[in-house]
């Protein structure tokens, strides 16, 4: 079994990945030598690390995207309405081909119920997708009269 040295890790950059795979090795191989009456708390420390490790590549992310608004690029997703139009075309899509077998699914197992909660699930989902505020459909009061004018002679 190797043994880690707290020192050399600190001394080399190793990418967050790298990191996250360490400690769930470590976290492993600490369940097996204490049981599984520990698991909870070993499982528990590992995901706030993971938590931890997803809130500051989020935090990058989004500093990253405000530093390109802040230079005058458009932030990503922010093209023309056709790309969000083909979004939500797909999300319709994609939910209505996958309600069909959920439906048969759930009323086999539940039924009316099923069909009730399976379709209602279904229209929740397309629901706060078509009212996200990123996939608001633009009004001719939020474009400039120039796209209209490219749009309707272009």
């Amino acid at each position: 079994m190797a043994t880690h040295d707290p020192a050399s890790r600190s001394s080399t950059p190793r990418s967050p990945d790298s990191d996250l795979r360490t400690d769930l090795d470590a976290a492993l191989r600490t369940r097996a030598e204490l049981g599984p009456e520990y698991e909870a708390e070993l499982v528990e420390s590992f995901l706030e690390k993971l938590d931890r490790n997803v809130e500051r590549r989020v935090r990058r992310q989004v500093a990253e995207q405000q530093v390109q608004v802040a230079r005058g690029h458009r932030p990503p997703g922010a093209g023309s309405g056709r790309s969000e139009f083909w979004e939500r075309f797909a999300v319709a899509v994609v939910s209505l081909v996958l309600a069909v077998p959920l439906t048969a699914i759930a009323v086999v197992n539940a039924g009316l119920v099923g069909l009730v909660v399976c379709w209602a699930g279904v229209v929740g989902v397309n629901a706060v997708h078509g009212l996200a505020p990123g996939t608001r459909r633009r009004t001719r009061a939020d474009r400039p009269d120039e796209e209209w004018r490219d749009e309707k002679w272009g």
